[in-house]
């Protein structure tokens, strides 16, 4: 170990813990053929959906020294955004819009990237010609392999991170280093017999235990998907408007998880924690970034996050949403009036109908024309 007699991994995880975050870990930086190959399987069987830049470094993404040829070490680090509030309290509210519990504060990538870069600073003063590189989210890394590979936990059912002591509430960063470091010991799988994520998804994302089809999952049809999000996977949207915590929030795991633990910088909005679909409907775009300003939501676009509110107007059953989704016939963008054919032929049918008389003539998009023809034969919620 390169840190002599200095115990140097306890001295980052300390450090870790002023810089805010809840667990730290360390592990080989390998992840193996086997990962690899999975990983593979998964691209291969198209699970990635529309995400094509996980094939391009796939390479990359299932071995971290591909992507750097120097790291000797990963550092894995999690902070916490454990809810103060239950995840599922919206379910029975559907004139309101469910939003991912990590969404409801402020841009994680923000929070967690400086607190890397911060320990990533405090490392390369506490040894000679050490080298680091952060990284979060948005590069080609494993975080969740990694993280399970460090001790912080394991891939559950769900085939996120679960801690046995933050449950599945946890952002990871990861910090590459030339630094030999102690492993920690990789994390052990507990989910045992529990099917709790599996049998909750709305749209039966999950093939098998430990398989997500995110082609199928709420959180990637909200927030990745561009397109008009699928008619069979509609009514399993439900009132959710940007991502999704049910697989989450249904873990046993979470009994030990405490809010307390949570980092101040994601505490919810209050403008975020209920929103009314009405509201939302009503975005425009300036709008739209005036409210998710600071938010990892205002990634995703206004188009985006009126789509979503319309499909769950449509699955309200909400008389007083009629209006503002007969509104959005005129949208711009044509997502957004595709779904808010839909919507309207859900609420209200014989409305759908007039409109489809008035207006379906001059529709020149397809994909719109398509949802016009749909509402020849509506489905009532």
């Amino acid at each position: 170990m390169a840190s002599g007699k200095r115990n140097l991994e306890a001295e980052i995880a300390a450090e870790a813990a002023k810089l805010g975050f809840a667990d730290c870990g360390f592990a080989p930086a390998t992840l193996g053929p086997e990962n690899a190959a999975r990983f593979q399987q998964w691209l291969e069987g198209g699970c990635h959906g529309d995400m094509l830049w996980m094939e391009g470094r796939a390479d990359q993404r299932a071995e971290p020294k591909v992507l750097w040829s120097d790291v000797r070490s990963v550092i894995m680090l999690g902070m916490s955004y454990a809810p103060g509030r239950d995840p599922f309290a919206l379910a029975e509210h559907p004139d309101r819009a469910r939003i991912s519990v990590y969404a409801q504060g402020g841009d994680y990538h923000k929070t967690v990237k400086s607190a890397l870069k911060a320990l990533a600073r405090w490392i390369v003063e506490q040894a000679d010609d050490v080298q680091v590189k952060v990284f979060v989210d948005t590069a080609p890394v494993m975080e969740k392999p990694l993280a399970m590979a460090a001790g912080l936990g394991w891939q559950g059912k769900h085939t996120n991170l679960v801690s046995r002591s933050h449950g599945s509430w946890l952002f990871l960063g990861a910090v590459y280093t030339t630094l030999e470091l102690a492993p920690s010991g990789a994390g052990r799988d507990r989910c045992g017999s529990c099917t709790a994520c599996q049998t909750v998804c709305p749209t039966d994302a999950f093939p098998a235990p430990y398989r997500l089809d995110a082609r199928r999952c709420i959180s990637y049809l909200t927030i990745e998907h561009a397109g008009p999000i699928p008619l069979e996977l509609r009514e399993g949207i439900g009132n959710h408007v940007y991502g999704c915590d049910d697989c989450l929030a249904v873990c046993p795991w979470n009994k030990f998880a405490d809010a307390a633990h949570r980092n101040r910088a994601f505490l919810p909005r209050a403008e975020l924690v209920a929103p009314s679909l009405a509201d939302l409907l009503a975005l425009d775009d300036a709008g739209f970034r005036a409210l998710f300003s600071g938010s990892p939501i205002k990634r995703s676009g206004r188009g985006r996050m009126v789509r979503n509110a319309a499909v769950a107007a449509g699955n309200s059953g909400d008389a007083a949403l009629v209006a503002p989704v007969t509104a959005l016939l005129d949208d711009p963008d044509p997502v957004v009036r595709g779904a808010a054919v839909w919507a309207l032929g859900r609420l209200d049918p014989a409305r759908a109908m007039a409109e489809r008389a008035n207006r379906a003539a001059s529709e020149s998009d397809p994909s719109v024309q398509a949802e016009w023809r749909l509402a020849d034969a509506p489905q009532p919620v």
